[in-house]
């Protein structure tokens, strides 16, 4: 998936980026950024009198949130088509539907697909989920997953699955390499404060997850450093973000990570390093070398093409496929990207014993040793009950002195807010 990296960043640079919610619903055939495209017969390959591609058994429809001019939508298109080829899929056996918001549009889409013989459709975004599992409770006959969504286990649906992969190991891991970095600066005596910003999404127990990873990987190399976290309200909104990091620079951050899905963030940092200030970025989904070629540290990202390969894989072979679905670094479903020039000494190799320990089972991100609330330590933090009705009231998430994240229903529950981080807004 890498590789593609540095074409998508130079498509970001040059094209106008699409939001999340823009008006295109059309599907075709392949992954195209012309979000104009509509039809939705395959594109021929060769003489037209060619045999077209066997079937594979599996149609599926890939309903997404935006399409390859945004970071979070590009990777699962890559994630899609490297389990594609795993699975043995051919372009005939999947049809894409790109920008699609989420309102009834994505219920009407589920539909579309499965009117052209999908009988495995998947939405990429949380707010499809409502829709999906409406279409799901429709049609029996169908899986329908919903993709980073919580609700597969309480609908009861045996053909509604939720996945999401346990990102937050990655954002730990990615916060050891920032922890490197300001240790480096203050025995440098270039920096004393140690000050983190990051520039968040929504305030959901998604990236409340993510960005406590984050810091707790910094503390664990300076355990005194300190956190503002700012929102955007939006998962994609390139000027907000960097309106947002710019703010955060503004108030003293010297490192500032994300959990947002544009280049704006690290384009700011870059911008405000080029002119003389010390500050450096930690990105998400994708390498931001191209866009901040010396402030970018590393990025949290995600390989979906784990899932997919697994889904493809048993939806052909007819087996169950789990309610929830989540993994990590043991299966290589999450990762940083390559290093950036500025990095501390030491840091790969801080990087390979975290990694390591993680897959070993030794180190626990949301080890309760290493946080507190309210200057406490925490014993107890329920997460989602089994009867549906949220009220948390049967499920203790803290066993064996960590809270278990993402073991229970794949997506993230854990929303402590832990000493050290302040949420601005």
């Amino acid at each position: 998936m890498k590789k593609y990296l540095a074409l998508f960043l130079a498509l970001v640079m040059t094209l106008a980026l699409v939001a999340c919610g823009s008006g295109n619903s059309g599907a075709t055939s392949a992954p195209s950024t012309d979000s104009s495209t509509t039809t939705t017969t395959p594109a021929a390959s060769g003489s037209t009198d060619a045999a077209p591609a066997a079937s594979s058994g599996l149609k599926v429809g890939a309903i997404l949130v935006g399409d390859e001019n945004e970071g979070y939508t590009y990777a699962h298109i890559e994630g899609i088509r490297k389990a594609m080829s795993a699975a043995g899929l051919s372009d005939s056996d999947v049809v894409w539907f790109y920008n699609i918001p989420e309102n009834e549009e994505c219920y009407d889409k589920c539909i579309e697909a499965i009117q052209q013989g999908c009988n495995l459709v998947i939405t990429n975004s949380y707010s499809h989920q409502q829709f999906a599992e409406l279409a799901a409770s429709e049609h029996p006959e169908v899986e329908v997953v919903a993709m980073t969504g919580d609700t597969a286990l309480k609908s009861g649906l045996p053909n509604f699955h939720n996945a999401f992969n346990m990102t937050f190991e990655s954002r730990y891991v990615s916060g050891i390499v920032a922890g490197m970095k300001l240790k480096e600066l203050m025995d440098a005596g270039t920096v004393t404060d140690p000050y983190i910003g990051y520039v968040g999404a929504f305030p959901y127990a998604e990236v409340v997850s993510g960005y406590t990873g984050f810091f707790l990987g910094i503390q664990s190399i300076v355990p005194t450093a300190h956190m503002d976290v700012q929102y955007t309200n939006s998962w994609f909104d390139l000027q907000a973000e960097a309106q947002t990091a710019e703010a955060l620079m503004a108030r003293g951050c010297v490192i500032i990570g994300q959990h947002a899905d544009s280049t704006g963030a690290p384009s700011a940092v870059q911008s405000a390093k080029d002119n003389g200030a010390t500050v450096y970025s930690v990105g998400y989904n994708i390498d931001m070398l191209s866009v901040a070629p010396t402030a970018a540290l590393t990025s949290s990202t995600n390989d979906w093409s784990v899932f997919y390969t697994y889904l493809f894989n048993t939806a052909k072979n007819g087996g169950t496929i789990s309610t929830d679905w989540s993994e990590g670094y043991e299966t290589g479903a999450v990762a940083i990207t390559p290093l950036g020039p500025e990095v501390a000494a030491g840091t790969a190799e801080a990087v390979a014993a975290a990694e390591a320990a993680i897959k070993a089972g030794t180190l626990h991100v949301f080890d309760t040793k290493t946080f507190t609330v309210g200057g406490e330590e925490v014993t107890s933090a329920l997460t989602f009950d089994s009867d549906g009705d949220w009220t948390n009231d049967t499920n203790e998430g803290i066993v064996d002195g960590y809270y278990h994240e993402s073991e229970y229903i794949s997506a993230p529950s854990f929303s402590l807010r832990i000493d050290g981080i302040t949420e601005l807004n």
